[in-house]
């Protein structure tokens, strides 16, 4: 309620002149208005969507994932496989150059590559068959494998957060806990922190040492990154409102994340073009604290998940076209291989509050706080943080709403502190369809305690399950595998399911050639 006539209220100032924003005048500016502010800038440190765009800005990566899911060549020139798939040497392409002029060379990677693996779920995969990995010289690097590892280019063209980036060797050897502070890279565009305004502006310049690969076709991650723009601005506008009327009038030229309440005065505008942001939709999840009560206990966490209302969830994202929402989701994303019906009922079968309660009690319930984080400048977060609310209340528990922004949400999701020292106990996210297409790049499936993803759930059945499914022999025993951990996930409910939607993204009519399925910035031109 809160929400909609918030959006009513920015509606009409759409509709009001506003003062412009400033652009040099002859230069090919982008000015584009992101799903938030950019609070933590090293992308090892988080899954925040909003780092990994930033990430795909200043970094390259060695492999990159096409719109068919298919690790393309990007910085490596190319690779050879020996002994039976445990020795994988990759040679770099000729001329990459750091932003600081270095050249990127073996020992790059392999710092780079040891950094992220310790924090991402792919990574540690790779670890845990790892023998040795190391660069006989600047060009290349060689992964020597305990037991072969059909998934290795998978891993390297990670994208979907925490993303592989490559960095220069001095500051991939910053410990995977420590941010790291300067933003060098090898990629298209160079951090510009000299104009960086907390809670307003980030901003980015083409950098003219980059090498676009000369061959394949650009999509998503893949293909020749050419850079048509001089700089680009993103200029951050929580109030939906108050974006909107930006891009209506011109001040800016790209908003990442329309609400769906305003789609139809955007689309009315003939300046303004929307599209389908990825088609493999949005994905969205409750997540539990599993270190502290009440949700500590497995009986507590399952009544929750059983008394959540999809319905609900996705009509407060995306409005009530039932073309732009989907419920009755599991783990995996719809309409990809790994989706599976195991265990479905707990998300499909009616909602009963009265036997919801009954069972809380049952399961040990005893009125500890809840305290719920919610974003309050992301619209479709605050939206299902306010149905997980109400749902919350209305199982009796003894919740308090935590509400902020997102980036502060991002800061405190990772204290290990309990509730009422400053820590938290449940917060919803969602997940591009491309990051839940299996268990490996699921972040949220992740059982493994310390090394999981945020919410810390430790269910070695689920792990195991997890280990099965890379070592199996083919899609087959894959989808079979999936079900079953499907099934765990829901049994011991570790996180939420809140079902899936998509959404679009609006641009200025003069843009070309606007990206899909990532939001980048190669590609893009004026007309």
């Amino acid at each position: 309620m809160h929400r909609r006539s918030l959006l009513l209220a920015g509606t009409a100032a759409a509709l009001l002149p506003r003062p412009s924003l400033a652009q040099a005048a002859g230069s090919r500016v982008l000015r584009y208005v992101p799903q938030s502010d950019l609070t933590v800038t090293d992308p090892v440190m988080t899954t925040a969507y909003i780092t990994r765009t930033h990430g795909l800005m200043i970094w390259d990566q060695l492999y990159g994932l096409d719109a068919e899911l298919r690790p393309q060549p990007q910085m490596v020139e190319g690779h050879t496989v020996e002994e039976d798939g445990r020795r994988w040497t990759f040679t770099l392409r000729p001329g990459l150059v750091f932003h600081d002029g270095e050249p990127v060379r073996g020992r790059d990677c392999v710092a780079s590559i040891r950094r992220w693996a310790q924090r991402d779920s792919l990574g540690q995969a790779l670890l845990a068959r790892l023998d040795e990995i190391s660069a006989p010289d600047d060009r290349r690097f060689v992964i020597r494998l305990k037991r072969p590892y059909g998934a290795m280019l998978e891993t390297l063209a990670k994208v979907g957060p925490s993303a592989l980036f490559i960095m220069p060797e001095r500051l991939a050897q910053t410990a995977p806990t420590t941010a790291i502070t300067e933003m060098i890279g090898s990629g298209p565009f160079r951090w510009k922190p000299d104009e960086r305004v907390v809670g307003a502006r980030v901003v980015y310049e083409k950098f003219a040492g980059y090498k676009p690969r000369e061959d394949g076709a650009v999509s998503w991650a893949a293909g020749p990154k050419r850079v048509n723009l001089d700089r680009v601005e993103w200029h951050v506008m929580p109030d939906p409102g108050t974006a909107s009327a930006a891009l209506i009038n011109g001040e800016v030229e790209w908003w990442e994340n329309p609400t769906n309440d305003l789609l139809p005065l955007l689309e009315r505008n003939r300046n303004v073009a929307t599209q389908l942001a990825t088609p493999l939709g949005t994905m969205g999840t409750g997540i539990f604290n599993h270190l502290h009560p009440p949700f500590d206990n497995p009986a507590i966490r399952r009544v929750v998940l059983q008394a959540m209302s999809q319905e609900d969830c996705m009509i407060a994202a995306a409005g009530t076209d039932p073309a732009l929402r989907r419920t009755g989701i599991g783990v995996f994303t719809p309409g990809t291989p790994m989706a599976s019906e195991a265990g479905i009922e707990a998300v499909t079968a009616p909602r009963d509050l009265e036997a919801a309660k009954q069972a809380l009690a049952a399961a040990g319930y005893k009125g500890e706080k809840v305290v719920l984080m919610i974003p309050t400048d992301q619209p479709v977060l605050a939206a299902i943080g306010e149905v997980c609310l109400d749902t919350l209340k209305r199982l009796g528990m003894n919740v308090e709403p935590a509400m902020s922004d997102w980036g502060t949400l991002v800061q405190r999701r990772a204290s290990k502190a309990p509730p009422e020292q400053g820590g938290w106990s449940m917060f919803n996210t969602t997940w591009a369809g491309l990051d839940m297409i299996n268990p490996v790049v699921s972040q949220v499936v992740r059982a493994n305690g310390a090394r999981a993803y945020f919410g810390w759930p430790d269910v070695p059945a689920i792990e195991a399950l997890r280990e099965a499914w890379l070592d199996a022999p083919d899609v087959a025993a894959q989808k079979r595998i999936a079900g079953e951990i499907q099934a765990a996930v829901l049994r011991e409910a570790t996180f939420v399911p809140t079902g899936q939607y998509l959404y679009k993204t609006a641009y200025r009519r003069h843009l070309a050639d606007v990206p899909n399925g990532l939001f980048v910035f190669w590609g893009i031109r004026p007309r």
